[in-house]
This record gives structure tokens, sequence and C-alpha cells, in this order.
């Protein structure tokens, strides 16, 4: 990690820490207007797992306080999950929430320590706080040949979208070129790529599948 990548996510990480101190463990906690469009982007982000494996491992990056972890437990069947966050403060409530639960663990990091079958990063691209376009997408892009390197079966990431209303944007958001970053993902990653853009949410997913 370079100086300016640790400094970036130094800032992140006090940024996060302050909405978890003012918000708790909520979706405002971790910047999100509600549980409901928290719930939304998650049932996007998980198409990425296919319904057919009787058991998988994911990788949450940005994983906050644990909350997709419930999300996939009311869904899902038999898997492992590793939630990984820059944000001390942000670990520390996820392992106290989910202490003593099988198949899950939580790390202070910037990546996680192992791959798995999936990674997920939600929410991770929006805020850049004073950060340029430029630093913010390089940044974007170093943490996506991330995901792929420590994602074996395949990865879905958010971010909001570009094509959200110009009066309702903030200096202090990132919005990112959904095409721009399909294009990257069908020529760098898989010749499987899912971008969604249709679930009435000012964002985009991407799905990223890779040959078995």
């Amino acid at each position: 990690m370079t100086g300016k990548t640790a400094s970036l996510l130094d800032e992140v990480a006090r940024y996060y820490s302050g909405k978890l101190a003012a918000h708790g463990e909520t979706a405002k906690g971790v910047d999100w207007n509600g549980h409901e469009s928290q719930t939304l982007r998650f049932e996007q982000l998980c198409r990425i797992i296919d319904p057919d494996r009787a058991t998988f491992s994911i990788n949450d990056l940005g994983c906050g306080y644990g909350a997709l972890l419930d999300h996939l437990a009311r869904g899902y069947g038999t898997f492992s999950y590793c939630g990984v966050d820059v944000s001390p403060d942000m670990i520390g409530a996820a392992t106290r929430r989910y202490e003593g639960r099988p198949g899950c663990r939580f790390i202070i990091a910037a990546e996680p320590d192992a791959p798995a079958d999936y990674g997920v990063a939600s929410g991770i691209f929006n805020v850049r706080l004073n950060r340029t376009d430029a630093e913010w997408q390089d940044y974007l892009f170093t943490t996506l040949d991330l995901l792929d390197r420590t994602s074996r079966l395949g990865f879905a990431f958010n971010c909001l979208t570009s094509y959200s209303d110009e009066d309702r944007k903030r200096a202090d958001l990132y919005y990112a070129d959904p095409c721009q970053l399909f294009d990257l993902c069908k020529r760098r990653y898989s010749r499987q790529v899912a971008l969604l853009h249709d679930y009435q949410l000012f964002e985009f997913t991407i799905l990223v599948r890779k040959a078995p």
C-alpha cells in the first residue's frame, strides 16, 4: 500500500468511525439512508452467488458492523464469511455483535488475508471527502484489482451513478460512470459481467463472474 493510499484510507476510517459513533449499528451508522435501501443493495450484490452451490466462502470488503452477514444468514445455507474494514471501531462493533458465531471472522485491514469464492464491496467507493476524481478513480481501480485477485468465482461492487440528478449530487461523493466500469471489468477481469442499474436507487451494481 502506498503512502497516498494509506492516507486516503485513514480519512475514510475516521469518517465511518464518526458515523458509527453518531448512529450506532444501523444503516445510518454506515452512511446509508435506511434499512430498506441497505437490504435492496445487499440483494443486488448477492446475485453474484451461485444459488446452486451448497456451500461457499465470501469476503466482505468494507464490512462495517457486519450487516451483510445477517442478510446472508437469512437467505443462504452453509457459508464462511470474512468481514474486512479499515475502521477499528467498525470491526470492534462487528466482533462484539457476532461473538461466538461459527463460520465468521472480522479483521482490521484494507484487503482480505485469504482468497474466497466471492468478494463483495458495498458503499466503499462513495465517500471521497476532499479527494479529486483522479485520486479516487485510482483507488477504485486498485481496489477492483484486489477484489479480482482475492475472489475465485466472482465479485460484486456498487457505486453511486454519474446518471444521478445534477441537483442532488454532493461534492464530497464520487459518482462513477457505469459504462466505463462495465467496459473495464469486461476487458480486464471476465467475459461474464452484468451491470444492474434498474433498482430505483441513484447507484448501480456490477457483477463479475469467473469460470469455475
